[in-house]
């Protein structure tokens, strides 16, 4: 029993690690890679809730996960950055140090968080909250720190693994939530790449700096 919330915690723990890597990386490339590293790492640990939770149903969810999020998505993302000519480094709001002492402290805040509020659970439950608070944190930083907008993409996928592993390991999504969600995400990407293409269309670029000059300029 204790084996295998260890190894969820592993899991668990990579994934927050490829959360900080997407931090550092400054280029779209390197994003994308580390993006599908985390996918896949998250089909990993849904499929071994499957196992230890013994509900079958996960392996969908898993390769639902290891499908769209570590092959279809990262593949898509790669061919719009090669149909729009973007191989520069991501420009972003604060620097890499700056971003990883933020990425720590809401680390330490969702474990302050989580451990309070659900003094009742288990704790091997409450320490998989709190990791995946974390993700879904690290992932939204990244979202404000970054000012392309297909590292935007990258951090809205990025926060739904965080969701997913929260609710796997709380035991707590059905198989049709967890179906519908994953088309949801497909959906969001296709709408997601219409944005950018438009954005590029409409400024010959893909910093979303863009958009608030527009706005500055209406004023």
């Amino acid at each position: 029993m204790f084996a295998a919330y260890d190894i969820a915690h592993l899991l668990a723990g990579l994934m927050l690690v490829t959360g900080f890597a997407m931090l550092y990386q400054d280029r779209i490339s390197a994003v994308l890679t580390t993006f599908a590293v985390q996918a896949i790492l998250l089909s990993c640990a849904v499929a071994w809730q499957a196992v230890a939770q013994n509900r079958p149903h996960l392996f969908i969810t898993a390769a639902l996960a290891l499908g769209l999020k570590g092959l279809v998505i990262p593949y898509a993302l790669r061919r719009m950055v090669l149909k729009l000519g973007m191989h520069r480094e991501v420009e972003q709001v604060v620097g890499v140090a700056k971003a990883f002492i933020l990425g720590l402290c809401l680390t330490a805040l969702s474990f302050m968080l989580v451990l309070r509020v659900t003094v009742k659970a288990d704790v091997f439950t409450r320490e998989g909250l709190a990791m995946a608070l974390a993700i879904i944190l690290i992932a939204l930083l990244m979202m404000i720190t970054r000012r392309n907008a297909v590292t935007q993409i990258v951090g809205f996928m990025s926060l739904e693994n965080g969701l997913i592993l929260a609710a796997t390991g709380a035991r707590g999504m059905p198989l049709v939530v967890e179906v519908s969600v994953a088309f949801s995400v497909l959906i969001a990407l296709f709408v997601f790449g219409v944005f950018v293409f438009r954005i590029r269309e409409r400024f010959d670029s893909v910093d979303i700096e863009a958009l608030d000059q527009v706005r500055g300029d209406q004023r």
